[in-house]
Order: C-alpha cells, then structure tokens, then sequence
C-alpha cells in the first residue's frame, strides 16, 4: 500500500536525522526530543506533542518498535497498531518534524544521539527521573514535563472498545 510521499519523509534513519541536525545546530535552532509508543492516537498525544513541538524549533519523535512496546510489557496484546501504522500515523501531525524508530527498552542511546536542546516527558515522571536527563543536563538543555490532557487514554479506549 502507498501512502503520501509527506508521510514517509517524517520517518527517517538516524543517519538522515544526523543531517537535519547538523543544519538545525548550524543555524542555532532549538531541537525538542520526546518518545513513546502512540499506539492508539487520541487528542491527548496530539495535545502534548504540540506542545512539545511548541518549546523549540524541532520536534524529534523516538518511536518505539513493536519490540520494544513488548519489552515494556504494556499488555500482552499491545501494540495494537504495529511500527509502520504508527509511525504514519504521528507523520500526519504538523507538529512532529521527525520520527527514529529505537528498539531497546528506553531511548537512552538516541537520545546520546541526538543530544536535544529540550527532553520532554508526560508530567507523570519527575523531570530527574527521566531518562536522559543526565545527557541533556550536561550540555545545559531542558528537562520539561507537560500535563497530560485529562479523560484520554489508548489502555482506557481499550477496555472501551473490548468492552
């Protein structure tokens, strides 16, 4: 199946990020860095992505692979969507500027990678808690939490869909 061409652009190799980057770094603008599984896309995703989008220049979206959705052991019929869904899926929101599939159990390393000026989190997690946040720390970044937009959840849509 083919999709927009604007969809697939988002969904990029760590080595076409590194370029985009490169320039980004070059022209001083401010990269913002989040991460999560998206699997059933609500306006509360939409919400805090626009969000995160809105604290600097562009917005890098770790996206977890099915595996490693697995790993966090979410619920044994997750992802309900696989990779490739989501990733189209979030490619569709104006906010989100790029999308890095990671497969390991938390996006240490490409955060390491992509070294954001601003790592954003649900305001479930303490911004000291959050992984990453020595790296972006060290090289004087943000760590910022953002409210979750109440009555939206993907495992309560679950049960509301199953029943």
């Amino acid at each position: 199946m083919l999709f927009h061409k604007s969809l697939h652009n988002k969904l990029i190799s760590k080595e076409v990020l590194s370029e985009h980057l490169n320039a980004l770094r070059g022209s001083e603008k401010k990269i913002v860095f989040t991460n999560g599984c998206f699997d059933i896309l609500h306006p509360g995703h939409v919400d805090y992505l626009c969000q995160a989008r809105d604290l600097g220049d562009f917005l890098v979206l770790g996206l977890n692979t099915d595996a490693s959705v697995r790993l966090l052991n979410k619920a044994p019929n997750r992802p309900i969507n696989n990779e490739q869904t989501r990733a189209l899926v979030l490619a569709g929101l104006a906010c989100v500027d790029a999308i890095v599939l990671f497969s390991e159990e938390t996006p240490y390393d490409l955060i390491k990678f992509v070294e954001p000026d601003i790592l954003v989190k649900g305001d479930d997690y303490k911004p000291e808690n959050i992984v990453g946040f020595d790296i972006v720390s060290a090289k004087g970044g943000k760590v910022v939490t953002i409210p979750f937009l109440q009555g939206y959840s993907t495992t309560a849509m679950i049960k509301k869909i199953t029943g």
